[in-house]
């Protein structure tokens, strides 16, 4: 199962460790829900979902504080009797010493955050997500074109590497080489990224590794990058039919999501980085209403049913 390290949660959101004697290094989340425990601290344990991080908002706070203090110990020892990860306290707020008292004695962490409740959920249900998504490696070039996504796949040597290359030089975004992580983050989006390892490299058959954020400068690569379309590239088959006007989108399905993939055929002569920008700026095109190989397709009909009017007349 994938999780994320709390101590990666903490850097991320820069929280505030209000129990620094408890080592957090083991611990690991598990899934990118939250949970904030307000029927918990009335009592209500039932389908207590203990595995989520924790939130401790000011609906929570002021009603743990109008508490006697047996209530509280009470309810907070068994709240901690859980296999809880951490509990966050937002708006700055701290915990009384009967909390404090209970989570080093359970050994749960307790962290705090300057934001608000709702900010600080938010964005963290939306790390975690992508951190937790499913995760497969595929092999390909993924570059940012014009905001567009490219994933350009096809088989080794075929010049997906130099197609990047001469990308990065017309000014567009490399996002990774050779290996692309893929996330799946919804049911509409996958995220790539880069592994570690080669992150910001090139591979270039004859000439090596080439590191294109030393060459290119920091404006030349990018982090992570949505899937918008993904290029596959082929040997030309003279045998094989190819799609001209591009009426009907193909797809690809990468973990259960669709998208749009063009077949390109690869000979001497045809300039990839072109192809690829205009197939990212036509995508674009189509994602703001107009479809050029639907507009061609209305003019010729436009034209016969003309012609057919002046032959009836």
């Amino acid at each position: 199962m994938d999780s994320v390290t709390l101590t990666r949660l903490i850097e991320k959101m820069k929280l505030e460790n209000l129990t620094p004697d408890l080592d957090v290094k083991g611990i690991r989340i598990t899934q990118p829900d939250i949970n904030r425990p307000a029927l918990q601290m009335a009592g209500y344990f039932e389908h207590f979902e203990a595995t989520r991080l924790q939130i401790i908002g000011f609906v929570e706070y002021t009603y743990m504080e109008s508490l006697p203090e047996e209530r509280k110990r009470e309810v907070y020892e068994e709240f901690m009797g859980y296999d809880i990860p951490a509990v966050v306290f937002c708006r700055e707020l701290k915990p009384d010493p009967i909390f404090v008292e209970l989570a080093i004695r359970h050994r749960v962490p307790l962290l705090s955050s300057k934001k608000t409740t709702s900010a600080f959920m938010a964005e963290t249900i939306r790390w975690l997500n992508v951190k937790l998504a499913p995760c497969i490696s595929v092999h390909g070039v993924l570059v940012d074109v014009f905001g567009e996504g490219l994933l350009i796949t096809g088989e080794s040597g075929i010049g997906k590497s130099e197609a990047a290359l001469e990308l990065v030089k017309r000014g567009h975004r490399l996002v990774t080489d050779d290996v692309v992580e893929l996330r799946k983050v919804s049911d509409d989006t996958l995220i790539g990224s880069a592994p570690d390892v080669t992150k910001h490299l090139i591979e270039l058959r004859g000439i090596g590794i080439v590191d294109v954020k030393a060459l290119f400068g920091a404006s030349s690569v990018k982090d992570t990058q949505n899937i918008d379309l993904v290029i596959r590239l082929e040997d030309w088959d003279k045998d094989k039919e190819y799609d001209r006007l591009g009426l009907e989108e193909n797809y690809t399905e990468y973990l259960g999501n669709k998208i749009v993939c063009h077949n390109i055929p690869i000979r001497p002569g045809r300039n990839l980085s072109i192809i690829c920008e205009s197939a990212a700026v036509n995508h674009r095109q189509k994602k703001m209403g107009y479809n050029a190989a639907q507009e061609l397709y209305n003019r010729v009909q436009n034209s016969l049913a003309k012609k057919r009017d002046e032959d009836e007349d």
